[in-house]
């Protein structure tokens, strides 16, 4: 990318938000982000128009983001788990959004387990195989096995896309603040790819 040429608008998707120190971790992406030549938009760096109820301003945040999406010329999406074995709804909306807007994406997560092993993990491992083939929890329910690091939808969605996967597998006390998987697409955006 030269010097001269309009930096592209990255959108830093993910859980930083909820945070108690979310405006060091994102100040630490958007300095990096910087770092490889892109304009970092953070979703932390909304202005929200007031509201006479909750609702209402929930609905504000909602459109805010929507519009720094609309603006960004791609995403990285941080899919480590967030409160439970799955990334945050809030994420995966926006990762989909963005998808489906045709615009450049790549994604990450501080947790090397796939989400199958996540899945088995969260039924402790009473997983069994089923009369029909596949493998079931105690509730009836399949898991996937697609040893990916998310729901099909979600590392297919980026894969079919050219965007990178970057899996890393961080100590437990810095699943968010630990940004090698984060450099790594990066990396990889700024190489093209």
């Amino acid at each position: 990318m030269s010097s001269s040429a309009t930096p592209l608008k990255l959108y830093l998707a993910g859980p930083e938000v909820f945070l108690p120190d979310a405006r060091a971790i994102l100040d630490a992406k958007a300095a990096l982000t910087r770092t490889y030549g892109f304009e970092p938009i953070c979703p932390g760096d909304l202005v929200i128009p007031p509201a006479p109820t909750k609702h209402q301003f929930g609905l504000n945040i909602s459109e805010v983001d929507e519009g720094f999406m609309n603006a960004a010329d791609g995403v990285i999406a941080n899919l480590t788990p967030f409160r439970g074995i799955a990334a945050d709804p809030g994420t995966v909306f926006e990762l989909g959004y963005m998808c489906g807007a045709g615009k450049r994406v790549a994604c990450y997560t501080n947790v090397a387990a796939s989400h199958y092993d996540r899945s088995v993990g969260f039924y402790n491992g009473k997983v069994h195989i089923a009369d029909d083939g596949r493998k079931r929890a105690p509730d009836g329910t399949m898991l996937e096995d697609f040893e990916m690091i998310e729901n099909l939808m979600l590392h297919g969605g980026v894969t079919r896309r050219g965007g990178p996967v970057a899996v890393h597998d961080a100590a437990p006390d810095r699943l968010w603040t630990d940004l090698t998987g984060f450099e790594q697409c990066l990396k990889a955006l700024a190489e093209g790819k």
